[in-house]
Formats: C-alpha cells, structure tokens, sequence
C-alpha cells in the first residue's frame, strides 16, 4: 500500500469522502477554469435571446416555438449515449497506458532480479545495468512526451551520450546498449547462452510496452467524430434558450450556462486523459514511476 502512494503522489491528491472540498475547490485541472469565458459569452447570449422573445417580438403565445423544448428532450439521450462512449474510451485508453506502466516497472525487476543472481558480487556489469535499466524508463518518459533529456541519464559515456543525441527514438537505442552488453557478457563467459536467452526475453517486454504506448500516443480518436460531438454540443445548447425562456423566463440564463458546463466539461475531460503520458494533472505520474524504477533496481543490484 505504501508503494501504491508513492507512485500516484506526482497525480491530484484527494479524499474521495470529502464531498465539500470537492464542490467548493477549483484545481488545476477543473474545466470551470478552462469554460469561463465560454459562460460568459453563453450568459449574454441566453439574455439576449430571452430579451428579443419575451420583450421586443412577445413569442410566448407562439405554439411552434414553445415546442422545440420537444426536440431537445430528444436529442438529449443521444447526445448523452455519444459522450458516455466518448468518456469510456477516453479512459480505457488512460488505464491501457497505466498497465503498460505497470509491466514496465514489473519487467524492470524481474531484470535486474535475474541479473542479481546470474552476475558475480562485484562485477562492474551490475553497476552498468543498475543505470541503464532505469535509464530506459526515463528515455521511454521523455519520448512519448516528445521530449529528451540527458542529463536524467545516469552512468553514460560522453562518447554514449553523443550517440543518443543523434538518434531519433532513444529507448530502442537504450535497449540496444542494454541487450549488447548482455551479448558481451555471454562473449566473455560471465553468462551462459540459457541466461543470456532469458535476458533477451525480458528485454523484449520492454519493446512491446514501448509500442503499445506509441500505439496510445498516436492512435488519438477519429477526427471526425470529435468535430461531430462538439458541433452537436454547440448547436444543442445554443438552442436551448428560444424553447425554456417561456417556461423559466430570465432563468434560462444560468439553466443554459450549467447544461453547457456539464457537457462540454465531459468532452474536456475525455480530451486530457486520452493522451494519458503528458504533464496535465489527470495524467499519468510516468515522473515518478520512473523514479521509482531506478530506486528499486538500484536497491536489487
């Protein structure tokens, strides 16, 4: 249980009973931050459109207008079938990159456990790996925030460094150190062809994990259906206020501006977490795990 807070420390921390911290604190990551110019422009809108029907044209006798209130109870349920998909996916994807992260740090392990037992005390192999394991997950981080940062590696050459700055996809090229290293060592007769085997297929966890957060990463949802779901927001609630303004009047101002927060804070939210490996408050702490990659391998080697 320890080990679980340590990891999602870096993500918002949070009481899950605390009902009015929740309803009165606005966060980094609220969408009532992100909406409020959107409400205000939606609240003069609504008071205009209330304004023209209810004091200049004096619609409220008109039958055909009252009932596009009809038409909105309508489109309701398929707007809130479209965003529940919309929301599911979204976070399937979240906890898809969540599992590929727990592998990581599961493989990253089991490496340096096996290679614990398979190197002689005192090998300078040991101190080689304990860098480079973590090294991995740290390059990997960086690369699918498309970002890249030496000096988070540990235990490189200048002349290893230099390397890595040339090429493109950095964790492939960590994972070559790593795998050519193991080749040196059975070269050497450290290792034996059956251990050296079983390293391969342990480093090659670390490949599949990598490409299916790229896989994540690159795979956003159809454009599309994104464009569809946000015009049918739009039009949905800028519709809203010439059918309820003559059963609430002046009231559909704030009805108009708290429908439109719930929907579009939904599509918000699904838009931050289905890239879950960037630096927004919802998204995976990979910072941290990270770091307690290296803490562990370090710990076992």
């Amino acid at each position: 249980m320890i080990h679980i807070d340590i990891i999602f420390a870096a993500m918002i921390n949070y009481n899950p009973r605390e009902w009015f911290t929740f309803i009165f604190r606005i966060h980094q990551a609220d969408t009532v931050k992100k909406l409020v110019p959107m409400f205000i422009a939606l609240a003069i809108y609504s008071a205009g459109i209330a304004w023209l029907e209810l004091e200049v044209f004096k619609l409220s006798e008109k039958d055909h207008i009252r009932n596009i209130t009809a038409m909105h109870g309508l489109l309701g349920f398929v707007i809130s079938l479209l965003l529940v998909f919309r929301t599911n996916t979204a976070y399937d994807r979240w906890w898809e990159g969540r599992r590929q992260w727990g592998a990581l740090v599961n493989s990253s392990r089991n490496l340096a456990i096996k290679l614990q037992s398979m190197l002689p005390t005192g090998h300078l192999a040991r101190r080689y790996f304990s860098h480079m394991i973590p090294n991995y997950a740290m390059a990997l981080k960086d690369h699918l925030r498309g970002e890249f940062h030496p000096h988070k590696l540990e235990g490189l050459t200048q002349e290893e460094l230099s390397h890595l700055h040339s090429g493109e996809h950095i964790p492939n090229q960590i994972a070559t150190m790593i795998m050519s290293k193991a080749n040196e060592l059975y070269r050497q007769q450290v290792i034996t062809g059956d251990q050296l085997i079983v390293l391969n297929n342990q480093l090659e966890s670390f490949t599949d994990i990598c490409g299916a957060c790229e896989r994540i990463k690159n795979t956003p949802i159809p454009f599309s259906y994104s464009v569809f779901l946000k015009k049918f927001i739009f039009f949905y609630v800028m519709t809203l206020p010439m059918g309820y303004v003559f059963g609430l009047g002046y009231l559909v101002i704030p009805m108009v501006v708290f429908i439109f927060y719930v929907l579009a804070s939904l599509e918000l939210i699904a838009e931050e977490i289905e890239d879950p490996f960037g630096k927004d408050a919802n998204d995976l702490p990979t910072e941290t795990i990270a770091g307690n990659i290296r803490k562990h391998v370090q710990e076992i080697l």
